[in-house]
């Protein structure tokens, strides 16, 4: 069975009588919805509507919350969580880092882990599964970050910086990150208008080439004109989180799209149920033609 230890992850904690209430109010993630034995996607946001930190959340025992983040922003979270709490009757502490591991595949097992498996609801079309605690070691890391890149599960650090994407940007409205149904949270306005009036325009894609891609970060472009950022990548396959209108205005042109001097394709993922848009810049007007 494949698996990977996560050393670059932290757990932060959140317990007491208000526990749920007083995440529910402040987090994009329904907890109405998180079932036991799942960990769901979510963020914490700017007013304005930007990610201002991600994490995958679960339930790790009664008014009992566990929030597994970038370990080098843990601090800031368990900081900027304090914020809200006012008269909340809720502990938020960060957990003895244990293990943090990922497996992936048929055949996933607790004895290897030594502790209760959560399954990656990020994933929704393929079996992921997290563990928290245990003392299996090392694993493929190479192969875990493959894997999330064939999905286009986007992860901030990787492939993009916090405070500077909104929820549909990184798919978190399509992976059970944001509850469209549940009352107001931190930014929730600026997310539901996005949502009903379909404004969403940069999404994660799948970069495809013919030779090993650029490094992350590097602009994708289309006649010199960026169309989106490359995040992680793998050899000949990355993501990237780009402006779906002007890919689509690209490939209708028949305009080649590029990754510094790697000419690239560029896919919705399998799983993902936005489509490219009818309209593009224009009728058939190539990017970067309205500029000349």
């Amino acid at each position: 069975m494949p698996f990977a230890q996560l050393k670059d992850r932290a757990l932060v904690s959140v317990s007491g009588p208000d526990a749920e209430s007083f995440l529910q109010n402040i987090l994009t993630t329904d907890l109405d919805a998180l079932a036991a034995g799942e960990a769901k996607p979510g963020a914490l946001l700017t007013p304005q509507g930007k990610i201002l930190f991600d994490f995958l959340i679960s339930r790790a025992g009664e008014n009992l919350f566990r929030l597994e983040c970038r370990s080098d922003v843990s601090d800031d979270f368990m900081r900027r969580l304090m914020l809200y709490k006012l008269r909340a009757k809720v502990e938020i502490a960060k957990a003895d880092q244990g293990l943090v591991a990922v497996a992936w595949g048929d055949g996933a097992t607790t004895s290897q882990f030594d502790s209760t498996p959560v399954a990656d609801a990020r994933f929704l079309d393929a079996s992921v599964t997290r563990f928290y605690g245990g003392t299996a070691d090392g694993g493929d890391p190479a192969a875990w970050q493959a894997l999330r890149i064939a999905h286009g599960i986007a992860e901030s650090g990787s492939d993009y910086q916090l405070g500077d994407a909104f929820p549909h940007d990184v798919l978190l409205d399509e992976t059970g990150g944001v509850g469209f149904r549940k009352g107001c949270y931190v930014g929730q306005e600026v997310v539901s208008r996005m949502q009903h009036r379909g404004t969403a325009r940069r999404r994660v894609l799948i970069v495809s080439a013919e030779r090993p891609l650029p490094a992350p970060g590097t602009e994708v472009t289309v006649a010199g004109r960026p169309v989106g950022t490359l995040g992680s990548t793998a050899g000949t396959t990355g993501m990237a989180i780009a402006r779906i209108d002007r890919v689509k205005a690209a490939l209708d042109a028949g305009q080649p799209i590029m990754a510094d001097d790697v000419p690239v394709s560029l896919t919705i993922p399998a799983w993902a149920k936005f489509t490219f848009p009818m309209e593009t810049v224009g009728p058939q007007q190539p990017v970067g033609a309205e500029e000349a």
